[in-house]
């Protein structure tokens, strides 16, 4: 394998660093995936808790069979600060922070007459997942599509699902410092819907994040994008994952896809969010589980290639 380190977005505002993993010695136009983070403020590899690089993973994995692998650093990443104090930043979107760049990547890709053009992939991995399909119709234009740890359900859903476990899992004392704590943000969300573009746009959620952020999320569904795509799809989810759960959201994908020939659908026994084996499968004990050492089981990273190499 060789890596070389490229620019997403150069000529633009926000340039964006990243590594183009390669096979070492190419004899034809190689098939590409683009890799797209999950929320919050990401490097290249996905950084969590300093331990685990499942990005890096992939990207180290993949030229082994053939496959160019293309990741960067996300926008908020490089340039949160910066964007934070904008005028424009209450109007922030997923547009901005993920999607823009995403495609950007893959006309990056495009342009490189070592790639075959006709086989560039996205994986999006968790938030990354979710927009796939939406990146996809902003400009993407993938041979095929990779959700990791995903959901078609509202991301809002979701939040509120998890601190419901997280206030299972836990004491009396810490339950009433969880509901104290979370409490003006369901009042928030409960006024969302009605909620006028302008309003959310000035209603902080979290810092200085804004509601619209959110709202403009649950008005672009997954499913919109998802259900009419004809091109291949491969939803992939880890069993003991507690941040999006096959219970709920990797059944949700089977029911809104049902009959659809060109999705694939895939669990993995005791892997976790990360796609890595799971020590504990309690939403309390997350980030105990992420800062344990480990790599993307390689089960995952060989279906990832053959469903790239066969599509």
């Amino acid at each position: 394998m060789k890596e070389e380190k490229i620019i997403i977005g150069k000529d633009g505002k926000y340039p964006l660093n990243g590594i183009l993993s390669l096979p070492e010695n190419i004899t034809s136009a190689l098939p590409a995936v683009v890799l797209v983070h999950g929320s919050g403020s990401h490097d290249m590899d996905e950084t969590l808790l300093k331990v685990n690089k499942p990005f890096r993973d992939i990207g180290e994995y993949l030229p082994a069979k053939g496959i160019a692998v293309l990741r960067y650093d996300k926008r908020t990443f490089k340039y949160g600060r910066q964007m934070v104090q904008e005028k424009d930043f209450p109007g922030f979107t997923v547009k901005e922070e993920t999607i823009e760049d995403a495609v950007l990547a893959a006309d990056l890709l495009r342009n490189d007459s070592r790639i075959n053009r006709e086989k560039i992939f996205i994986l999006g991995h968790s938030l990354g997942g979710m927009l796939a399909p939406r990146i996809d119709k902003a400009g993407g234009n993938f041979a095929g599509l990779i959700l990791m740890g995903s959901s078609p359900r509202s991301l809002v859903d979701i939040i509120i699902d998890q601190q419901n476990e997280m206030l299972k899992q836990s004491g009396k004392f810490l339950q009433f410092i969880i509901n104290k704590q979370f409490a003006p943000f369901r009042k928030k969300f409960d006024a969302m819907a009605d909620m006028t573009e302008e309003e959310a746009k000035n209603t902080k959620f979290a810092g200085p994040n804004r509601m619209w952020y959110l709202k403009e999320i649950v008005e672009n569904p997954v499913g919109d994008y998802l259900k009419p795509l004809e091109k291949p799809v491969l939803i992939l989810q880890g069993e003991k994952d507690v941040q999006v759960t096959a219970e709920k959201d990797f059944a949700s994908y089977k029911e809104i896809c049902a009959g659809k020939q060109n999705i694939e659908f895939k669990l993995y026994p005791g892997l976790n969010h990360l796609f890595m084996k799971s020590a504990y499968g309690t939403i309390k004990d997350v980030r105990k589980e992420y800062k344990i050492p480990q790599k993307v089981e390689t089960k995952v990273m060989d279906d990832i290639a053959e469903f790239i190499l066969k599509n």
